[in-house]
């Protein structure tokens, strides 16, 4: 039962984490449509990097969690 418990738990929580990321992705692109309709090049080119590096991070995050395999303690 506690694993059930945990599973729903990590779920929610991951549901939750991917929302929040959405938001912010979303964020960026209104700010980049926002800025290119200004022409406001290099703000522009300032937010596409840190949308760029803030997916990166998201990617890489992602990456270390599943080549760890980290989940595996929280699911066992």
């Amino acid at each position: 039962m506690k694993n059930i418990n945990n599973n729903k738990y990590i779920e929610q929580n991951t549901a939750q984490e991917i929302l929040l990321l959405n938001k912010i992705y979303q964020s960026f692109e209104a700010l980049e449509d926002t800025l290119g309709k200004l022409k406001l090049e290099e703000p522009l080119f300032i937010t596409y990097m840190a949308k760029k590096a803030f997916a990166d991070k998201v990617f890489n995050q992602i990456k270390h969690f599943k080549d760890t395999k980290e989940i595996k303690k929280y699911l066992n």
